[in-house]
């Protein structure tokens, strides 16, 4: 696991390497073929790039330096820091999905059976529409794939020794 203050040093040398480059995160993704969520997540280290990804972030950011891939290809230790749900961006994500994820979990339910969206089969991306009333909106999309709880069979359970019943 990466000590916080080096975490935090990569993560500023990563944001320079945008900065200098001049682009959103949306334009990054749209060059390299990644949703903007995923770009921003490899630039804060929250996620891991993969090799044959390299390529084409480097072009699209030509500052990132040899040792910066390095260590963008290694596994991460996927956290956050606790203090960040108190900033209010973050903390509205957290205060909708509360307020709706009864009636998100029931249609879920409904549509699919017993089951939930995985968070590691996922996509994630943040568009910006224009609303009916004129004004901008945010529209934050959860792509997961679907997971079934599975019935508890004892037979199907590999681990358990095959056991003689008389």
């Amino acid at each position: 696991m990466e000590e916080s203050s080096a975490r935090a040093a990569v993560v500023r040398r990563l944001m320079a390497a945008k900065a200098e480059s001049g682009k959103t995160f949306s334009e990054v993704a749209a060059e390299t073929g990644l949703t903007n969520v995923y770009v921003a997540q490899l630039l804060r280290r929250q996620a891991q790039l993969k090799a044959d990804t390299a390529p084409a972030l480097r072009a699209s950011l030509p500052a990132l330096t040899d040792d910066l891939v390095a260590l963008m290809m290694q596994p991460r230790f996927r956290s956050y820091h606790p203090e960040i749900v108190h900033e209010p961006a973050i903390y509205r994500l957290n205060e909708a999905v509360m307020h709706f994820g009864e009636s998100i979990k029931e249609i879920i339910n409904e549509e699919f059976g017993d089951g939930i969206m995985s968070a590691i089969d996922f996509y994630c991306s943040v568009d910006k529409v224009q609303g009916a009333d004129g004004k901008e909106r945010v529209v934050v999309t959860f792509d997961g794939k679907y997971l079934p709880y599975t019935e508890q069979k004892s037979e199907h359970m590999m681990s358990r020794p095959t056991r003689k019943t008389s």
